[in-house]
């Protein structure tokens, strides 16, 4: 190309040139199948093998163990904002939330709208200008799981060192900057982002749940509201967002090959700008 823009106004965001450019190869014969990937059946060994590949490469990439699963959805973070309390929010108990952002204020509604729910920390007062110290955070003895956004696009806030909530499920909104630096992401028991921002292009949204967090999902939910739809059949009970997933592996695989999170750490920053989500 004699002129490639890089566009810092995510998502959708800038791809790997060597990405798209496999990707148009592969464009109109994926491995001689004489289809386009979008074409292929999603119950196929090609689409089966993209999909369980992308899914090996999250747990190798992130560092999770066999503990956790890897889910792939549809409907952005925004949707996850509403499926995680009505998987994780139960009877008699609080959902503890730390607003830092527009995005966290964003799932809080939502959760309200759901159950009980209390602000463990908020900086709105402050113009949302930091995140909380460790010891500001205010965990309710009844808490289900402790909520936070680890990146607040709007106000250029970021968390840098994450809070110790005990036998409480710690719940991580990566939209903004997943995949950005290496960490221990197996103190986290949910971590969310939708792909768009950082691995992806937009359509694909990114679940890494415990598994044995799967088993406090309520069996009267909307089938399409449960996370253990997606954990039972791989992501396959309907039709998932292939060309999305397809891309996001290849993005995975081009973050192998430069030597994991540790060598994008020091190349890449999270986003700052805004989008949708």
């Amino acid at each position: 190309m004699v002129k490639r823009v890089y566009n810092f106004n995510p998502g959708p965001a800038t791809l790997p040139l060597e990405v798209l450019q496999q990707a148009q190869k592969e464009l109109l014969d994926y491995r001689g199948t004489g289809m386009s990937v979008m074409e292929i059946s999603h119950r196929s060994p090609e689409y089966d093998e993209i999909n369980s590949r992308a899914m090996a490469l999250t747990r190798e990439i992130f560092g999770l163990g066999d503990n956790f699963k890897v889910l792939f959805l549809g409907g952005g973070a925004s949707t996850q904002f509403a499926m995680i309390p009505m998987n994780f929010l139960s009877p008699g108990k609080t959902a503890a939330y730390i607003d830092t952002g527009s995005w966290s204020n964003k799932a809080i509604k939502e959760a309200q709208s759901i159950g009980k729910v209390h602000l463990a920390f908020s900086s709105k007062d402050e113009k949302y200008r930091r995140v909380p110290k460790p010891s500001e955070i205010d965990l309710p003895s009844d808490a289900a799981y402790l909520h936070l956004t680890s990146n607040n696009t709007i106000f250029g806030t970021q968390f840098h060192e994450f809070p110790d909530a005990g036998s409480v499920p710690l719940f991580w909104d990566m939209s903004s900057d997943i995949a950005t630096r290496r960490l221990d992401f197996g103190k986290f028991s949910l971590i969310y982002a939708g792909a768009q921002k950082n691995l992806g292009p937009a359509g694909v949204t990114i679940v890494i749940i415990r598994e044995d967090l799967l088993a406090r999902c309520p069996d009267n939910l909307l089938t399409m509201s449960s996370y253990k739809t997606y954990a039972e059949t791989n992501s396959l009970f309907n039709t998932p967002p292939v060309f999305a997933i397809y891309v996001l592996k290849l993005v995975l695989e081009w973050i192998k090959r430069q030597g994991g999170l540790g060598p994008l750490k020091r190349s890449t920053s999270p986003r700052k700008s805004e989008s949708t989500r």
